[in-house]
């Protein structure tokens, strides 16, 4: 029998990753669907720590000032090679980043994926990207940095504290995710690299729109990579563990298998 939460065979995707090892321990050592999943974040959860670690050391830098003579050479040669061309293409590419646009986005995909039965899918996109709203909102509030005042902002849209970049997380945590669900559902690997690579650009340039407007330190953009990386990656081995342990555990409880009903 399929199920309408996502598709039929999904785990044999999983299968053939480099997760496989990893899954199929996990799931001849712990029984039930709940404790194999829980299992797998917690490893998830210790490796996302890497990217927590790359933040805390960035900030400490930051916090400390030792990001300043790095970001201030970045800015100012950033500005001296500016034009009135760059200045429409960054004000374009910026709004890539914003909230509005990738929660746009991220509402049509999930829209897209709930109808087509990834329903695990659909609720994995919504979940990240609220995510990244919330750890935007909450790191911006606790350190509170200004946003640079080397010169003139070429956009008059910049609001809360500087660090981290809430964009570069928005933009890594949107895109990043989208490539990951869509790549997922391409047969050619070309197109697969082809997602990956066109997402990695969109978020590579947001990033750079951010500092040559002017608005943010490059360490904020950095800071807000890490950040959207770790929760991302977090959020797709969530996705990854449910969808592999959904379809190879026949003892779970009706309550799952109504799930995305």
């Amino acid at each position: 029998m399929t199920t309408p939460n996502d598709e039929p065979h999904a785990s044999h995707h999983v299968e053939r990753g480099a997760l496989r090892p990893l899954l199929r321990a996990i799931g001849r050592t712990v029984g039930g669907f709940h404790a194999a999943v829980g299992t797998f974040l917690a490893l998830g959860f210790t490796a996302m720590l890497a990217g927590v670690a790359a933040f805390a050391a960035l900030a400490d830098a930051v916090t400390e000032g030792q990001t300043a003579a790095f970001d201030r050479a970045i800015l100012l040669w950033l500005h001296r090679h500016g034009s009135p061309a760059l200045d429409d293409f960054a004000l374009n590419v910026t709004a890539l980043g914003s909230g509005v646009v990738v929660g746009m986005v991220a509402a049509l995909a999930g829209a897209y994926l709930w109808g087509s039965r990834h329903r695990y899918s659909a609720v994995l996109l919504w979940v990240a990207l609220g995510g990244s709203w919330i750890l935007s909102s909450f790191l911006k509030a606790f350190f509170n940095r200004p946003r640079p005042d080397l010169f003139e902002w070429r956009t008059p849209h910049a609001f809360q504290a500087s660090f981290p970049s809430g964009h570069s997380i928005t933009a890594m945590v949107g895109y990043a995710t989208l490539a990951y669900l869509v790549s997922r559902l391409l047969p050619q690997r070309g197109l697969r690299w082809l997602t990956v690579a066109a997402a990695a650009a969109i978020v590579g340039l947001v990033g750079w729109s951010r500092m040559y407007l002017g608005v943010h330190w490059p360490s904020d953009v950095l800071g807000g990579y890490a950040t959207g990386l770790a929760w991302a990656s977090f959020c797709g081995l969530g996705l990854s563990a449910v969808r592999y342990f959904r379809y190879r555990r026949p003892e779970v409880g009706a309550e799952e298998e109504d799930l995305g009903r």
